[in-house]
């Protein structure tokens, strides 16, 4: 079957959007996890746009074992050169040109003409390529271009050394058959057919999945998605819902792509974990309703076949019906990093020994311990960061007729401080004697708990994400008591700010 490229530009594109913002540390083990989901093309950042994010794209490249790693630079020598810097030592880099190509965009944003977009680009491909053998050039707003312009546009590219070509429906403007006619007519005229053709598709109008598929139909070579659609405005295509669409329907698309589809679920887990926003309950392949049946008579199919209502497998995408293990408080850490290979997830000798502990203190507490416990369980460590502050204890005083009143006690370098504080509720009350222990501006901007699993003793994931210092960090806890929960997802969020705090003098130090 014909192959299809997956770039996924969840930690550029995605992560521009408000709210999705992440630190080193989670763009790296993001990057880390998309590499093992097998994405080809890694989109790490836009460099230029900070020296964090400069910083980020290098970790990436540094990091990633098997995918090819790219940054976005503008058609600007200065930017072009500042991205190389950041990417060269990836094992596989590649450097992403764009320009607009639109008259509304060349015109308002750009102040040019045509042809001094045709020349800037020509030139700045040239020079890309004088840098690396790897080059794809983009055409920002390409949908509500000019067809001829474009074309004669990606031929320039292509003679001046682009590997691969790219358009980009950057408002989600196209309708499925107008981007399937553009992309025949460009990919059929290009003057090298064995460069690569590239979709880049939003979902303003929540054709972003059609348009895409439509393009791969039309020929497209590789296409431009994000872990659970995230990205501006109304967010990219996801990359789960594409996978799953070519995967489900090889027989229409007669299409592959390289992706483990075994490992989508806990990336997209993954990046809900990083974020702190959750999915929507029917979001396509992921959502928590994607494999539920309430109705009786879909209940009835499924029993007796599955196949009646359901076109995908759960465990197609990582998720196992097997919802029971036998493992409790006597349980061993063999058995149990056993238990987390058979769910598919790879964790060093240290992560184990970590989630063990946390799964030890879980079974004095619960009777049964199910396969979404240990995947909470695991997500609650997957983004571990140095505990500067633990929490020893807590005692919580609440009541409709008084005031919430929460006695907080932290641990600090082995050093034990204890505050007291009232609040409109117990969370409230909890988090500002945090404040008072650990005296630093943490300004709370969201707060959202859940059950992450099912009974009377669910498992509650609290997630808060605080402004401070600068910093906008988002905190987990995880407890089968919501008040420890939201204490443990604060203080979490607290150390991270203490952990970027420390970094940035780091860096200060550094260039001082």
């Amino acid at each position: 079957m014909r192959k299809v490229l997956i770039l996924d530009t969840t930690l550029r594109d995605g992560e521009q959007a408000p709210g999705y913002s992440m630190n080193q540390s989670e763009k790296v083990q993001m990057a880390k996890q998309l590499d093992r989901l097998g994405v080809d093309i890694i989109e790490a950042g836009l460099p230029v746009s900070s020296n964090e994010d400069y910083r980020a794209t290098k970790a990436i490249a540094a990091a990633v074992q098997n995918a090819a790693v790219t940054a976005i630079s503008r058609c600007v020598k200065a930017d072009i050169q500042r991205t190389w810097e950041a990417i060269r030592k990836a094992r596989h880099p590649r450097l992403h040109l764009f320009i607009a190509t639109s008259e509304i965009h060349m015109e308002h944003k750009l102040n040019m003409t045509e042809e001094q977009v045709f020349e800037t680009a020509a030139e700045c491909v040239a020079y890309a390529k004088s840098l690396c053998d790897d080059v794809e050039f983009s055409a920002e707003d390409a949908t509500r271009s000019d067809r001829a312009f474009l074309l004669r546009l990606f031929n320039r590219a292509i003679q001046e050394g682009a590997t691969t070509v790219n358009i980009a429906d950057t408002v989600g403007y196209a309708t499925p058959t107008e981007i399937h006619e553009l992309v025949s007519y460009l990919k059929s005229n290009l003057c090298d057919p064995s460069v690569k053709f590239s979709v880049h598709v939003h979902n303003d109008l929540g054709m972003g999945v059609a348009n895409t598929l439509a393009s791969i139909r039309a020929g497209a070579d590789q296409v431009e998605c994000t872990v659970n659609g995230i990205g501006e405005r109304a967010g990219n295509v996801a990359l789960e819902e594409i996978v799953m669409a070519l995967h489900t329907r090889r027989d229409y698309y007669q299409c592959e792509t390289n992706i483990d589809t075994k490992q989508i679920y806990r990336t997209c887990k993954l990046l809900t974990t990083m974020n702190g926003v959750g999915l929507a309950p029917n979001k396509p392949i992921v959502g928590v309703n994607a494999f539920a049946h309430e109705s009786g008579i879909h209940q009835h199919g499924v029993l007796m076949s599955p196949q009646t209502y359901e076109i995908m497998k759960p465990e197609d995408i990582g998720i196992y019906r097997n919802q029971r293990v036998v493992l409790g408080k006597h349980s061993g850490k063999h058995a149990f990093a056993d238990r987390i290979a058979e769910l598919g997830y790879s964790m060093s000798e240290e992560a184990i020994v970590a989630a063990f502990e946390r799964f030890k203190r879980l079974a004095e507490r619960k009777k049964e311990i199910t396969d979404k416990d240990m995947e909470a369980l695991i997500g609650a460590g997957a983004l571990a960061i140095r505990e500067t502050y633990s929490l020893k204890s807590f005692v919580i005083n609440s009541g409709p007729m008084i005031s919430a009143t929460a006695v907080v006690r932290l641990v600090r370098d082995g050093q034990e401080y204890e505050h007291v504080a009232r609040g409109e509720g117990p969370i409230d009350a909890s988090f500002k004697a945090i404040d008072r222990i650990v005296k630093m501006q943490a300004k709370l901007e969201n707060w959202t708990m859940q059950a992450v699993t099912e009974g009377e003793d669910a498992l509650g994931e609290a997630v808060c994400k605080i402004t401070c210092n600068g910093h906008q960090v988002v905190g987990r806890g995880l407890s089968s008591d919501i008040v420890e929960a939201s204490i443990r997802s604060y203080i979490n969020a607290i150390n991270k700010a203490v952990a970027l705090e420390e970094q940035d003098q780091l860096l200060q130090e550094q260039e001082n």
